[in-house]
């Protein structure tokens, strides 16, 4: 069987039924990794006497009829900001280099308890704190569709290594589209989960040993199918096991199965974050298929009082403070000095970070009470709909942008100069209010680049948006090898 492409839901099978063996799998995953992986740098550190060791206990384990969980004996790596006992967590930072834990992150444990052979991390941007990935560890990683390209950010590598067939399967996380953002530009498919539903304990940044739990920030799965994020859902979502002792998480079914039968509203593009017009065109068209396939799509449909301007403003204002708790004293001593300095006029994003990121907690909590207030809005809003369809970010994959500071990037947008951070402001638009949002591949630019959409559902309704995104891959074909790096299994 060639697993280069497989599912992680089809490897498993494939496993518990005898086709393949779990160590033989793992050799194949490494070899692909040695061919493909320096064209792209998306697989960092391996642990490949370790990975090879767990493969060989999970085939034996199969050979006395034990079966450790659904994913037994799958091969698969995870972003470089998830502790992994005894590989290094650096997050792209030099001073973590040599940080090496001693236990695992909530999150991953989870996967190992389901079987999983963990064998290598994925690359991120310094303190995942970008929608490109490179650090001064790792280096930088390219996109499979065109390595001139970003693969976007934070979870560049992991998005990377699943386009390129090193992965079946990555754990994400996402603060500003950091699963979402990469997984469009890659071409595979991403979930930013409801604020909560899935622990984050054992993530860099913070600091390593952080327990507080940051605003807006999750854990999530990122794959080249829907079935497969279903799947590391089940797996993954559940209480800190600190608070299991009282809570459980049930998410409810999907609202419908029927295309037909979703509400859907699409929300395509803001005078206040212009889409590229190559992306509003596939938005356009998946549309129509939508219609045509017989799904009712309302394309006036807003939340009552809720603007993309508005609502960017308070999740920025929230993004800095939930970003400023791993901040240094010196480099926090800084930000005040800037924010102190600022002209008060100035709306510009440099200034807006110094304020956010040193912002009294009155402060914080006026903006959070309008955070509420949206919240009750878009809790409306689906009541009346299931679904909204909105662009991931509003520009294609675009080339490599390294320069500091990241608030004097500029990138064009339909022939107008455009400020790097608006890459935030359509992740934003579900993050801060804490809404899941499934991204699936949706079409391609003329130049032939992905694009996916985002697919944003009610709060703790998983598995609404999931469901909806099945029948947007079954229209679009879903997930396409990019030129170069061989065919997907019939």
């Amino acid at each position: 069987m060639d697993s280069s492409y497989q599912s992680a839901t089809r490897l498993a099978l494939a496993l518990r039924e005898g086709e393949c063996s779990a160590a033989a799998l793992l050799d194949e995953t490494l070899a692909r990794v040695d061919e493909r992986n320096p064209a792209i740098n998306a697989v960092v550190a391996t642990c490949r006497e370790d990975a090879r060791s767990r493969a060989r206990e999970a085939d034996a384990a199969a050979a006395r009829g034990e079966l450790w969980g659904p994913l037994h004996g799958v091969p698969m790596t995870v972003k470089d900001t998830y502790e992994v006992a005894g590989m290094p967590a650096t997050a792209g930072a030099p001073r973590f280099r040599d940080h090496y834990p001693q236990g695992d992150a909530v999150a991953v444990q989870r996967l190992l308890d389901a079987g999983a052979v963990i064998y290598g991390k994925t690359n991120t941007p310094l303190f995942a704190g970008d929608l490109q990935t490179y650090n001064e560890v790792y280096g930088v990683t390219c996109n499979p569709w065109n390595p001139g390209r970003t693969c976007g950010g934070s979870s560049g590598g992991s998005a990377a290594a699943l386009a390129a067939g090193l992965t079946p399967l990555e754990l994400g996380s996402d603060i500003g589209g950091s699963i979402r953002t990469p997984a469009a530009f890659c071409g595979v498919c991403g979930h930013k989960p409801s604020y909560g539903v899935i622990p984050k304990r054992g993530h860099i940044p913070g600091p390593p040993g952080t327990l507080a739990r940051v605003d807006i920030s999750v854990a999530g799965p990122m794959a080249r199918s829907v079935a497969d994020l279903e799947l590391a859902l089940g797996i993954l979502a559940g209480p800190d096991p600190a608070e299991g002792v009282g809570w459980q998480l049930h998410l409810p079914p999907a609202r419908h199965q029927r295309l037909s039968d979703f509400r859907v509203a699409a929300w395509l593009d803001d005078p206040a974050c212009p889409v590229d017009a190559d992306v509003v065109s596939v938005l356009q068209e998946l549309v129509a298929w939508l219609r045509t396939a017989g799904a009712e799509v309302d394309t006036q449909a807003r939340p009552e009082g809720i603007e993309l301007a508005s609502s960017h403003a308070t999740y920025y204002q929230l993004l800095t403070a939930a970003m400023s708790g791993g901040l240094s004293p010196r480099v926090f001593a800084g930000m005040l000095e800037q924010a102190e300095a600022a002209d008060p006029d100035d709306d510009g994003y440099a200034a807006a970070f110094a304020r956010g990121a040193t912002q009294r907690h009155a402060d914080w909590q006026r903006a959070d009470e309008r955070r509420q207030h949206m919240r009750r809005a878009w809790q409306a809003f689906f009541g009346e709909v299931d679904i909204l369809l909105c662009p991931v970010v509003h520009t294609p994959p675009f080339p490599h942008d390294h320069r500091q500071p990241m608030a004097e990037r500029r990138l064009a947008v339909n022939g107008a100069d455009r400020p790097y951070m608006d890459v935030l402001a359509w992740a934003g638009l579900a993050g801060v209010v804490y809404l899941p949002a499934t991204v699936v591949p949706a079409g391609y630019t003329p130049d032939g680049l992905p694009v996916g959409v985002q697919i944003v559902g009610p709060y703790l309704e998983d598995y609404t948006a999931l469901a909806f995104a099945r029948h947007v891959e079954a229209l679009t074909g879903g997930f396409a090898v990019p030129p170069g790096y061989g065919e997907a299994p019939s």
